[in-house]
């Protein structure tokens, strides 16, 4: 039986890559990868974690072998608080003892965190060895897995750590949302409506009348909806591939976002989660100086309300996310940059937002969260 499937190519030239986008994806995870890598290579690490190698490694592992490659496996632990730099040095000692050579590559299999720390690695490993993507999450399909930014957390932010180092190729297979639990599947759906708030106003309208059939995860509707958010992701990225510019749009919602999730040890909020409150920050402040009016910005909360509760931080300082904030990556000659939205579907990146109003507006989202 032939399986269905979509693709959305990355246009960066000799770095240019394609996403493979449908139900069976994995099945075919030897075929592509082959495709992909060439001939040359003959041994692909397989870096996943526990939950999702249980899973998933089979079948992935039985398709690969089908191809001629050698696949041994190193699992991480789960969570953001896996990825640091200890965990890739872990990673660095196995691929060595391995005997992995320039020509080998290796495969992440899992979500973000995983696909994170396994392009981190990948790029690091003699200065940068092949790697594929195979997302099992829906916020690591739609956003972490394509881009190819690679990074480690700090105890003082996230991703402060890192490189850009792209994939040879992205295999999403939408089977694997069957196993998600629920509260990482709504963790992806706000980078979801994210892509519709900065770039797509219809896409925004999709998820908010197509919700019901999004949380039973209609085939169909799962398949629009992960297609067109890497279709932007991959037009973003093609124009702009190292963020000097158009790229720093994709940060809609995640200044404050990472602040609340260094500040919180990494343990309380999903990465989804987060970006939903930086999102509803960022529409806050761009109402305060301005730039957005009342309606758009009350859309933008309640699309983001819609989706479902979010973890209370009710009880979190104003002063410890401010500190937080200051070490964001997105600080550019010392001054912080915000992305903010201007209508639905239509952001700006500005650099002069006060501190007294971004102080304002994060009293109110905290305020908001009781």
């Amino acid at each position: 039986m032939k399986i269905e499937s979509n693709n959305v190519d990355v246009q960066l030239g000799e770095r240019g890559y394609s996403l493979t986008i449908g139900a069976g994806v994995l099945a075919r995870a030897g075929e592509l990868a082959r495709a992909a890598l060439g001939e040359r290579t003959r041994r692909l690490a397989i870096i996943s974690n526990a939950r999702v190698h249980g899973y998933y490694s089979k079948v992935v592992e039985k398709s690969l072998k089908r191809e001629g490659f050698i696949t041994v496996t190193h699992l991480i632990g789960d969570g953001e608080r896996a990825k640091s730099i200890r965990t890739a040095e872990r990673a660095w000692a196995f691929l060595i003892a391995q005997g992995f050579e320039r020509s080998d590559g290796i495969i992440a299999l899992g979500g973000g965190v995983v696909g994170d720390l396994a392009g981190f690695v990948a790029s690091t490993f003699f200065r940068g060895i092949n790697y594929l993507q195979i997302p099992t999450t829906l916020l690591a399909q739609i956003d972490s897995s394509v881009g190819g930014k690679t990074a480690v957390n700090h105890a003082l932010g996230k991703n402060l750590i890192g490189t850009f180092h792209q994939p040879r190729a992205v295999l999403i297979d939408l089977t694997t949302l069957m196993t998600l639990p629920r509260r990482e599947l709504r963790a992806g759906l706000y980078e979801a409506i994210k892509y519709g708030f900065i770039r797509d106003r219809e896409l925004s309208s999709y998820l908010r009348m197509n919700l019901d059939r999004i949380n039973s995860l209609d085939p169909g509707t799962m398949t629009h909806l992960i297609t067109r958010c890497c279709q932007i992701k991959a037009e973003v990225v093609a124009a702009d591939e190292r963020e000097s510019d158009l790229r720093r749009i994709l940060n809609f919602g995640h200044t404050v976002g990472h602040a609340l999730e260094a500040v919180t040890g990494f343990r309380r909020l999903k990465h989804g989660e987060a970006v939903g409150y930086g999102m509803q920050c960022a529409s806050a402040i761009a109402e305060k100086v301005g730039i957005i009016g009342p309606q758009d910005a009350l859309i933008i909360r309640d699309r983001i309300a819609a989706l479902g509760k979010l973890p209370p931080i009710d009880d979190l300082k104003t002063r410890k996310i401010m500190t937080a904030i200051s070490h964001d990556k997105k600080v550019v000659q010392s001054k912080l940059h915000f992305i903010l939205p201007t209508t639905i579907g239509r952001v700006v990146v500005r650099d002069d937002i006060e501190p007294r109003v971004i102080h304002s507006a994060i009293e109110e989202l905290l305020g908001s969260a009781r």
